[in-house]
């Protein structure tokens, strides 16, 4: 009895301090195994030996008179009770504590506290934070946290979240961990900081339980930078086992590195990728020129020509003349080819041809093709599952399109983005309430972003809730998206002349900006020879407006009868709404 309270006393210790003072959790484990083991040895000498005045000795050769027992069996029973007590103290504190910390959590934190809905193997990376004393050296810190993110993503029974979602708790970690596991839905979260003096770089990363802060893993490492992909995988393969994620025997390698092992290309891609995610046209302007860099001193870096591509790509949307339209989209197509080329295994350099497949050449069903490979290679790439769902939606699937969102929500759970096109494909499909929740979350999460409130005001047209549709419209931060939204709502509720006005003033500002929202307009007033007017000109101009028809409000619904329309759909390479009825008719 003595025994067995001694190490139940011990066990409690152990696990109530070992966190307090960052104690690795073998050491309660270890314990725990050697006090199984020691048990047996235990009974076999308290059945054979006994304590007597004169020392240890074997039962059968001392008399009753001499036992230990006999003279201070009540003050062993003291000691049993003793440390008993002290055991069921230490288990009701805990109880209370426990319960206590849980009623001052929210419903959320307690999820993440008692594991419910919150896969054990997953894991957000907060970004590492630069302790370099230099603000210019934060695209290295943050270039190392995103491929830890890839690297991570190689483990396939591990939910990692996106870096758009992670990134917002920059610096919080020691803050509130319950709160942003329960946010994010993950058990684990992956904290550090980078230190770089010259070609030299301290990494300190740890591993550590979102319900309780306590830690898992740690390791620092002092390298040179040249050393910096090792420390990467390193790092990477640590964490999988300190959760137990199948890696299937294969290391995890770090996906940065140029073929050449020139640190200033890797550098350069860094810094091309940082300007690129600020997502700004100023700032898409200096990513080129950093990928232009990072090419130039190592020419057979794919990444850095996917990347390239990528941002090439995205410039587009602030181009008006369709001319440059076509000259940038060439550019991103050429360098987009060759990233594959260079890695016919890359799910970025898939990834970056998918995408200029469809939004430059029109071409969905072999981007459908391309983003399917690139999301397999990648699962827990979620830019380039929403790329492949709005493809998808693209093909008029919107069903299929919102299942794949669901999933990107659940690698990135606080992209306001995401949560925008999910509300925009329920939209479509008619699902208001579900439309509702999804742009409000959006607008919650980036009150300023533009379109969020333009597609939650039609939300409220569609409902004829005028008066809430226009003031919804009215705090539409952007101009051309304002002007949509109150054309739209003036014309539905019967106001004419504002409705013109507005009209008007899209034709004169907005023409070449957008002429499928022009034809959105006519599509509503049933002036269907202006719609189609407006169409084409959307598919001269390469507006990539006119390619996401099945996603626009009132395109198909208010045209899908008229014959134009399956010609249109026959140019762009996508399935006419009978075509996609008798697909719908042939599924089990």
């Amino acid at each position: 009895m003595l025994y067995a309270g001694g190490v139940w006393l011990l066990a409690q210790v152990i696990t109530q301090l070992g966190p307090v003072f960052s104690a690795p959790g073998w050491i309660a484990r270890s314990f725990l195994i050697a006090a199984a083991i020691g048990f047996p040895f235990w009974i076999a000498f308290a059945w054979f030996y006994e304590f007597t005045p004169q020392g240890l000795k074997r039962e059968s050769e001392i008399a009753p008179d001499d036992s230990i027992a006999h003279s201070t069996g009540r003050k062993l029973d003291k000691w049993i009770i003793a440390v008993l007590v002290v055991a069921v103290v230490l288990l009701l504190t805990n109880t209370f504590v426990w319960r206590k910390g849980a009623g001052l959590q929210s419903s959320a934190t307690t999820a993440v506290a008692t594991g419910v809905n919150v896969p054990a193997k997953s894991i957000a990376v907060l970004p590492l934070l630069n302790e370099s004393g230099d603000a210019s050296q934060d695209y290295f810190s943050d270039g190392l946290s995103e491929e830890l993110i890839s690297a991570l993503g190689q483990v396939r029974d591990l939910k990692v979240i996106g870096r758009n979602s992670s990134f917002q708790f920059r610096g919080r970690a020691q803050d509130d961990t319950a709160g942003i596991g329960a946010r994010l839905g993950v058990a684990t979260l992956l904290e550090g900081t980078m230190r770089k003096e010259g070609n030299e770089v301290r990494i300190v990363a740890s591993l550590i339980r979102a319900s309780d802060g306590s830690q898992l893993w740690s390791q620092t490492y002092d390298r040179r930078v040249k050393d910096v992909f090792a420390v990467q995988s390193d790092i990477a393969n640590s964490v999988a086992n300190a959760l137990k994620a199948n890696v299937f025997g294969v290391a995890i390698q770090a996906t940065d590195k140029p073929p050449s092992g020139n640190m200033a290309a890797y550098d350069a891609m860094l810094q091309g990728r940082w300007y690129a995610d600020r997502r700004t046209r100023a700032d898409y302007v200096k990513a080129v020129q950093y990928y232009l860099h990072a090419i130039e001193l190592d020419p057979d870096y794919a990444l850095a020509y996917a990347r390239l591509a990528i941002a090439e790509q995205w410039f587009n949307d602030w181009l008006a003349n369709s001319d440059e339209r076509r000259t940038i989209s060439a550019q991103a197509r050429s360098n987009a080819r060759k990233a594959v080329d260079l890695a016919p295994q890359s799910a970025v350099a898939l990834g970056a041809l998918g995408v200029n497949q469809a939004w430059s050449d029109f071409d969905y069903r072999t981007a459908e093709a391309t983003l399917k490979k690139a999301a397999a290679l990648d699962p827990s790439n979620a830019e380039t599952l929403y790329q492949l769902a709005d493809v998808t939606a693209c093909l008029g699937r919107l069903d299929e399109s919102i299942a794949m969102m669901r999933k990107v929500l659940a690698m990135e759970p606080l992209n306001a983005s995401f949560h925008f096109y999910t509300g925009q494909f329920l939209l479509a499909r008619g699902k208001l309430d579900a439309a509702e929740a999804e742009l409000k979350h959006a607008i919650d999460l980036q009150p300023t972003a533009d379109v969020f409130r333009a597609y939650l005001a039609i939300v409220y047209l569609e409902r004829d809730q005028y008066d809430q549709a226009t003031l919804t419209a009215q705090a539409e931060p952007q101009a051309a998206n304002r002007r949509l939204a109150l054309t739209l709502i003036y014309f539905a509720r019967g106001d004419g002349a504002r409705g013109q006005a507005e009209l008007d003033d899209m034709i004169r500002l907005d023409a070449s900006y957008g002429p499928s929202n022009i034809a959105m307009v006519y599509a509503l007033r049933g002036d269907a020879n202006a719609a189609f007017f407006w169409l084409d000109r959307a598919l001269e101009a390469r507006d990539p407006g006119v390619a996401t028809i099945y996603e626009l409000p009132y395109l198909v619904p208010k045209l899908h009868n008229d014959p134009r329309l399956a010609v249109l759909l026959r140019t762009l390479g996508l399935p006419a709404p009978n075509e996609l009825a008798a697909q719908a008719e042939d599924k089990p």
